[in-house]
């Protein structure tokens, strides 16, 4: 039970993590390699803001928040934005999306060095025992997977039951129908991959709170995202959910039972395994 616990608390944050990128790669159809950056540097904001002033980082993320979304905004538009224009299908646009943000991955691990460092970072913040169903967890956890919760569920309910939310689900299913509809899909994709970047530096600043975190770290974010998204399916976030939830029960399972190394490579295998058996994702249906 305090294994299970551990790995759902974990999942729930990652399920954050992994929203972001699912609506930046379920929509606007952009691999972003640079997501994990984004988190590190949602981290780092919250580590800033903490240490130097006292600020809760459940304050922070208001201001994380703002802040992603406007930089993820120009970043789509300045640099994204031209290669959808010319891309000719949705193969070419993926692959020049992907060699475009493992550059810019690149240059914000190298802006962040130069900023903040080489160090590892943390803080304590809530870092006192609560006790759930006889185990005693983190407060910090704790209180990060019930954020985690509430802004998916929050994201869940927007996407099915606004305007925008549903538009933007229409052109995750069938971009080019939702243009004969009169869909604005030049804008609504910006607004979704800026909308991603803003959820992904949340979900940075919150697991900041229980997490070591340095420069460097963000590839192994983004690479666990990546997971979820594929293993979820793209553009569903009830499988997004699902999967994060599943990844950190196995990360748990083999860091309490085995060894805390071998956590990448079991994410791996699983994700492998989705891939050769399950590649439409956990609630995907078979191409016919």
């Amino acid at each position: 039970m305090d294994i299970l616990i551990t790995g759902i608390l974990l999942g729930g944050t990652y399920a954050l993590i992994a929203m972001g990128l699912n609506l930046q790669y379920g929509v606007a159809r952009i691999m972003n390699l640079a997501n994990g950056e984004i988190l590190v540097a949602g981290g780092y904001f919250a580590f800033i803001a903490y240490t130097s002033t006292q600020l809760s980082p459940l304050l922070t993320i208001f201001v994380v928040a703002p802040i992603a979304f406007g930089l993820n905004w120009l970043i789509y538009v300045l640099m994204l934005q031209p290669l959808v224009n010319r891309a000719k299908n949705r193969g070419q646009l993926e692959q020049d999306s992907i060699l475009a943000t493992f550059g810019l991955s690149f240059i914000g691990v190298g802006l962040m060095l130069s900023f903040f460092g080489g160090d590892y970072f943390s803080y304590s913040f809530m870092a006192v025992p609560v006790e759930l169903l006889g185990n005693t967890y983190g407060a910090n956890r704790v209180l990060s997977f019930v954020m985690a919760v509430l802004i998916c569920g929050a994201l869940y309910l927007w996407l099915n039951q606004s305007r925008a939310g549903l538009s933007i689900r229409a052109i995750a299913t069938a971009p080019a129908s939702a243009r004969l509809v009169g869909i604005d899909v030049k804008t609504l994709s910006a607004l979704a991959f800026a909308l991603g970047g803003a959820v992904t530096a949340v979900g940075g600043a919150l697991i900041s709170t229980y997490l070591t975190l340095d420069a460097s770290t963000g590839v192994v974010f983004t690479l666990k995202a990546l997971i979820i998204v594929i293993m979820g399916g793209v553009g569903d976030v009830r499988g997004t959910i699902v999967a994060a939830l599943l990844l950190g029960v196995l990360e748990t399972v083999v860091a309490s039972l085995l060894d805390p190394g071998l956590t990448l490579a079991a994410a791996y295998v699983m994700f492998l395994a989705i891939l050769l058996f399950r590649p439409q994702g956990l609630f995907g249906k078979k191409p016919t």
